[in-house]
């Protein structure tokens, strides 16, 4: 084999792979998420809360390959306490925690967290997430 046809071979390669999305995750279907009505807060507004949400449909989207988030909800005012914890133990002004429904193949997590946290009124930035 000559080297030109060497070329013509590794262009016709990188050019399938590119087409075929070279091994790049579809990441997680946000979609169709229900976010049901909360009781107002004392502690955030409206706008905080939808931007934790915004937060984690963003994250579960880049984060959570071949799932599909399928509710997300405020917890209530009655977390406050563990807010407060989860702010401390990441060194951040605020802290929320955003619970969530996903399903992944066959199985449903329900009532899987998402804890989020912000400095200065900033947007909401992922902590971490699980049971």
């Amino acid at each position: 084999m000559n080297r030109r046809n060497a070329y013509a071979i590794l262009i016709v390669c990188m050019i399938a792979f590119m087409i075929a999305g070279c091994g790049k995750k579809n990441g997680g279907n946000i979609y169709n998420v229900q976010i049901p009505d909360w009781k107002p807060s004392e502690i955030y507004a409206d706008s905080d809360i939808e931007g934790a949400f915004q937060a984690v449909k963003d994250y579960f989207k880049s984060e959570f390959d071949g799932c599909t988030l399928t509710k997300l909800y405020y917890p209530g005012d009655t977390w406050t306490d563990e807010f407060y914890q989860r702010a401390e133990q990441y060194h951040a002004d605020e802290a929320i925690i955003i619970l969530s429904s996903y399903d992944k193949d066959s199985s449903t997590y329900d009532d899987y967290q998402f804890i989020l946290i912000r400095n200065d009124g900033g947007d909401w930035e992922h902590a971490t997430h699980g049971y």
